[in-house]
């Protein structure tokens, strides 16, 4: 699985967009899925932009707990062959202040499109603490990253 490191890090930063996984608080703890852009902080944890009024936003108040999804989109043709990233944890709003300004940054830098997002002011940063992750890279090439080999991946 260490020779997955590389790859996993570098599919964090080519991809823009993921498949965010929810509770949903509507409908009594069945999963809820949406599209969602991100980026990464310096540790190589999603970051992402939520409007207040999303659902995904109403689910994670409720309950943190998520996932996002990321996929290979140049493997679009057969999916399955393509690498792919399950990152598991907890999602909490990122405080104002300093550290503000670096996820906007960040977050620009990968999705210019968002200035105009972050001009309204029902949009706040959110960051995704993983906890565990699982790496897919073509049949048979699979396996869960924890501790240590979670930190390797993540950090750039």
């Amino acid at each position: 699985m260490t020779d997955a490191l590389p790859s996993l890090r570098q599919l964090l930063e080519t991809e823009r967009h993921g498949v965010l996984a929810t509770t949903s608080a509507r409908l009594e703890g069945w999963p809820f899925a949406s599209l969602t852009a991100y980026a990464t902080t310096a540790r190589g944890e999603p970051l992402l932009l939520l409007s207040d009024l999303a659902e995904h936003t109403r689910n994670l108040r409720s309950d943190p707990r998520a996932s996002l999804l990321v996929h290979d989109t140049l493997a679009a043709n057969d999916a399955a062959a393509g690498a792919r990233l399950t990152l598991i944890g907890t999602a909490e709003p990122l405080p104002a202040g300093a550290r503000s300004d670096d996820a906007r940054l960040r977050y620009l830098r990968k999705n210019v499109e968002a200035s105009t997002y972050l001009a309204l002011a029902d949009f706040h940063f959110w960051i995704l603490r993983v906890a565990e992750a699982r790496y897919v890279n073509g049949f048979g090439a699979a396996g869960w990253l924890q501790g240590e080999q979670l930190s390797a991946a993540l950090l750039h």
